[in-house]
């Protein structure tokens, strides 16, 4: 059983500290041998660029006045992966998942992550893939214009799960060029909106990821 929530736009410092609080609560049931519950959540947030816990702080390329300028904060996660952008536009999925009650390992569970975004953005027309030796969903692999339409970073304990994906739907791209995304110097950032030419339904992206994650880990 999945249970989908919404918190709309929020602070990605209030959302971490709601999401600290289920991931906590999870691991505590599960230590105690108690029945533990799975959470999809969805929101937004305001510009925020994150830094995973093993990123590199040279690929955040603004300094704290100019943050201020582009009314952005900067934000250490204890996500993996390394520095990715957040904003208004953009799906941000958090699953907060016991992944004993999918019978999945790490490993799977970002698989099936993956799968349920690039099956969403093929209901509109938009074929994507998986990169070698990077986590999210790209588009035009081994091409020169490969791009990025959806981040992935995770943590994980016990084989409970938090953080989660990041799929750019309608967001302002221009905030991609003043970090290296996830690291990468050599390899651009996509939307849903940009691939298609026009804004795209946020509501009805989320039901479709929603339907597709329920699908996969059931």
């Amino acid at each position: 059983m999945i249970e989908i929530c919404d918190w709309g736009l929020i602070d990605y410092q209030q959302a971490w500290d709601k999401q600290e609080m289920l991931f906590s609560q999870t691991i505590e049931k599960k230590m105690q041998g108690n029945k533990t519950s799975n959470y999809l959540i969805f929101c937004e947030h305001p510009h925020v660029y994150t830094l995973g816990k093993s990123g590199d702080a040279h690929n955040m390329l603004l300094n704290y006045i100019q943050l201020q300028a582009h009314d952005a904060q900067f934000v250490r996660s204890n996500r993996g992966g390394d520095i990715t952008y957040h904003g208004p536009g953009q799906v941000v999925g958090y699953p907060i998942f016991d992944l004993a009650n999918f019978n999945l390992g790490l490993k799977q569970y970002i698989y099936l992550m993956e799968d349920a975004v690039i099956q969403t953005i093929a209901d509109y027309g938009i074929a994507s893939t998986r990169l070698e030796g990077a986590t999210g969903v790209w588009l035009d692999v081994g091409e020169p214009l490969c791009r990025k339409i959806c981040a992935i970073g995770v943590r994980s304990s016990r084989y409970v799960t938090m953080h989660g994906f990041a799929l750019n739907v309608n967001t302002d791209l221009s905030y991609f060029g003043h970090i290296n995304p996830c690291g990468f110097m050599d390899k651009g950032v996509t939307s849903m909106q940009k691939e298609l030419n026009q804004a795209i339904d946020m509501q009805e992206v989320k039901s479709k990821i929603g339907d597709y994650f329920i699908k996969a880990f059931h």
